[in-house]
């Protein structure tokens, strides 16, 4: 099960109060917060943006592989866990996007925009779309850090 969760370094930025982050697997996520509630929901969000630029570049996602004592886990907005893993299931199945129209009994427009990393796209879409493509979308909720 993918959770799109990555290894995140909290550090003290040079602005007493400040907090650095930064992925050692995600190098083009870096964001800073003041404090550390605050960082970890700017973390969240550049981690989010880095990782949907990966498919509107054509590239695959980085492999979480990253651990050490100081690291701690950065999940993304469960939104962009949606749109990451239809976007990834897509890829897979290796398909046209007027054959995932068709199963979805979808215009292809819709489709295209289902699969724009930019486009939001509302949560019973990207449902449906992992239906179409053999998956299927868990929720789980854990105590927050």
């Amino acid at each position: 099960m993918d959770s799109f969760a990555y290894a995140a370094e909290f550090e003290p930025g040079d602005t007493p109060g400040v907090i650095v982050v930064s992925f050692p697997d995600v190098p083009e996520a870096i964001t800073e917060g003041n404090g550390m509630a605050d960082a970890r929901l700017q973390a969240e969000e550049a981690l989010g943006l880095a990782l949907l630029s990966y498919p509107a570049r054509g590239q695959p996602l980085p492999k979480p592989r990253a651990k050490g004592k100081r690291l701690s886990l950065v999940a993304v907005a469960p939104d962009v866990a949606a749109k990451l893993a239809v976007i990834e299931a897509f890829v897979s199945a290796g398909i046209s996007k007027s054959e995932l129209a068709r199963r979805m009994q979808k215009d292809e427009k819709e489709v295209r925009r289902i699969l724009d990393p930019k486009h939001a796209t509302k949560l019973p879409a990207m449902v449906d779309a992992l239906r179409a493509l053999g998956k299927r979308l868990v929720i789980g909720v854990e105590a927050a850090a």
